[in-house]
């Protein structure tokens, strides 16, 4: 799927990066999807400038309507909680347990994947046995049970998220082993006398990557889907205002003040779009079957 990478030369490594980077921002969907997460990265960093208060104080009148009232711009919920300032707060937790998780998921698919494909046989076989069982169950149901076992918090959120999200990595990453293993480069490597884990980490993994980037990438939104549906359903960290929380604060609302539910479910369908957008574009830049369509 992607070119042999040689890290013996600094200088190609540049100009191949140089390179990735120019195809990637001539791919319009990846240009739109970082201008979208850009936007909410400014939001969840920059947004506490101008709301800096603590999203679960009283800061108004209840059910305020956006624009009606300058100290409250977006509007308040039943409680008299600024909105504003809890989608503040709702991006920074949002894009933490999607990186966090998604870097859980990938480090456990990655090692899986990569002994699985490497070492083939028995290893294999038991490793895939391992995967088609965490696959049986529904991620969204295993990621409720093991929330509901442990205590709700954002801890135990992205654990939960990243655990049940590495089988799709793990598989990817055995089918890219499997291939590059019988590479010429891998075959002359393992002639030299190169040892297993000098190998795999630095001859089949560093060309086995790029097509986890763009997993990772789709993962990230899954990760932040699945964050909101559990603190919808009161699963997320009591002590934490998500997009999610707002969502589920808002829905006995939702037909007399659906702005409560409305502004948090756009911030969440913004950022999921901007991420598979980045993905889309990230695959076109790095697919070269796609390149040279």
């Amino acid at each position: 799927m992607s070119a042999v990478w040689n890290t013996t030369r600094p200088a190609t490594a540049w100009h191949r990066s140089l390179e990735f980077a120019r195809r990637v921002l001539a791919s319009r969907s990846a240009v739109l999807g970082l201008v979208l997460l850009l936007g909410v990265v400014a939001v969840a960093t920059l947004g506490r400038i101008w709301f800096p208060g603590d999203p679960w104080e009283m800061s108004g009148a209840p059910m305020l309507w956006p624009f009606d009232d300058a100290q409250n711009p977006l509007g308040t919920d039943f409680m008299g909680r600024d909105l504003a300032t809890g989608l503040v707060s709702g991006a920074g937790v949002s894009l933490m347990i999607g990186l966090v998780s998604t870097l859980i998921s990938a480090c456990v698919g990655i090692t899986v994947g990569a002994l699985a494909g490497y070492f083939r046989g028995w290893v294999d076989s038991m490793l895939m046995r391992v995967i088609e069982l965490f696959q049986t169950v529904p991620n969204f149901v295993l990621a409720v049970v093991l929330v509901a076992i442990f205590k709700p918090s954002v801890a135990t959120a992205v654990f939960a998220i990243g655990i049940v999200s590495w089988p799709p990595t793990a598989r990817l990453v055995r089918s890219e082993f499997l291939q590059l293993r019988e590479r010429e480069f891998v075959l002359a490597s393992r002639t030299l006398g190169t040892g297993h884990a000098r190998l795999i980490l630095t001859q089949i993994l560093p060309n086995a990557l790029p097509p986890v980037v763009v997993v990772s990438t789709l993962s990230i939104a899954h990760a932040i889907q699945t964050e909101a549906a559990l603190a919808f359903l009161g699963l997320g960290d009591p002590n934490v205002m998500s997009w999610g929380t707002i969502i589920g604060i808002g829905r006995e609302q939702v037909v007399d003040a659906w702005y409560i539910c409305g502004l948090p479910g756009l911030a969440i369908v913004v950022t999921v779009l901007g991420f598979s957008l980045l993905g889309e574009g990230l695959n076109d830049a790095l697919n070269p079957h796609l390149r040279k369509r």
